[in-house]
């Protein structure tokens, strides 16, 4: 059997099965990108451009022995995967790890960094000009959006709506009554059960009023979309590819899906993506050493860590009775003052420079 393993796209899921291998299997990552964005970091990287350096990592890091291919995957068959570029990647076993399209600045798809860093510093002058900025969706992008904004210009006056009645259904009362009081402490307008219609493109400096709201500047929150559109015939109504316990593609033996894009019931976040990476990798190891594959993925209780700027966020955890509030200090702790950015330094074995607060 062939030791080439072939992943398709080069995000959470896809860096941590490809490094995961790297030392045992011929991994081929495929992506049209130059460096990983990590995406946790491109909301504060908006407000402080110094902090870009925090948030994209040349691919050519990553790996000892596998390759990088950068191009687009257009196909599927048995024997491996087809490119844009006319190429093909042969492989027995393939991951795919596409993710999921998000509006900026949450999410990048600039193809180098040089046109990602340059859209950052149009977008951070342009929200540098505003008074008033509306962001559109209380979800976790949302808010850490607003935290951000609010960390570094703590007069701008942000305005947060949703159609939905409150932010965040899933997390217990405690964590939401806090949520409420830190937005109130940081002077963020939260309007629920509100549905805006800007006139205006998001993320430029041009006022409006619109559905009772005046702003000079808006955000796009929501709207993510699974990258599955060239996978056509394995994917669900709702675009997501379905998987077994093993997170093999359901019907297709060697095949296997990770991340945002498998129709696993649980919230589309990081960490769920890198847990099914270390399933994946277990799985094509033990085929490598003609095993079945044993290792199988079970959703686990909902978690949440979200920053409000650097110093301060949410939290809910997994308690022996169910969930309980996560301490401001833990939050600040694990996620909110660096992002994480020092784990994927170490990741990519790049400089790992503390990006301060």
């Amino acid at each position: 059997m062939s030791r080439t393993v072939a992943v398709v796209g080069g995000g959470y899921g896809g860096i941590a099965v490809a490094k995961a291998l790297d030392e045992d299997a011929d991994v081929v990552l495929v992506d049209p990108r130059e460096a990983f964005v990590h995406a946790a970091g491109a909301l504060r990287a908006l407000v402080r451009p110094d902090w870009a350096d925090h948030v994209f990592f040349p691919y050519d890091r990553l790996l000892r022995r596998g390759r990088i291919v950068r191009d687009r995957a257009t196909g599927l068959d048995a024997g491996g995967i087809a490119l844009a570029s006319g190429g093909r990647v042969d492989a027995d076993h393939v991951v795919l790890a596409t993710g999921s399209d998000y509006p900026f600045p949450a999410k990048h798809d600039a193809p180098t960094t040089a046109a990602a860093l340059d859209r950052l510093r149009l977008a951070h002058k342009e929200l540098t000009g505003a008074r008033r900025v509306l962001i559109a969706g209380a979800g976790p992008v949302g808010l850490e959006l607003a935290g951000e904004i609010k960390a570094v210009w703590p007069d701008k006056h942000v305005i947060i709506t949703d159609p939905a009645p409150a932010p965040l259904p899933g997390v217990i009362s405690e964590v939401r009554d806090r949520l409420h009081a830190l937005l109130d402490d940081l002077g963020v307008e939260l309007l629920t059960g509100t549905t805006v219609r800007p006139p205006t493109e998001p993320g430029v400096l041009a006022p409006f009023t619109a559905d009772g709201v005046t702003a000079d500047l808006w955000y796009r929150a929501h709207g993510a979309r699974p990258n599955t559109a060239w996978l056509a015939g394995i994917t669900t109504p709702a675009g997501l590819v379905p998987v077994t316990g093993t997170l093999e593609v359901a019907g297709h033996d060697g095949l296997y899906a990770i991340g945002d894009i498998t129709d696993v019931p649980e919230d589309k976040r990081a960490g769920a993506a890198t847990r099914h990476a270390a399933v994946v990798a277990a799985n094509i190891l033990a085929r490598l050493r003609g095993e079945p594959p044993a290792a199988t993925y079970t959703p686990g209780p909902p978690a949440i860590l979200l920053p409000l700027g650097p110093a301060t966020g949410v939290g809910q955890l997994p308690g022996p009775d169910g969930p309980v509030p996560a301490p401001v200090e833990q939050v600040v702790q694990y996620k909110a003052a660096d992002l994480m950015s020092g784990r994927f330094a170490e990741l990519f074995d790049a400089p790992v420079t503390p990006p301060g607060r």
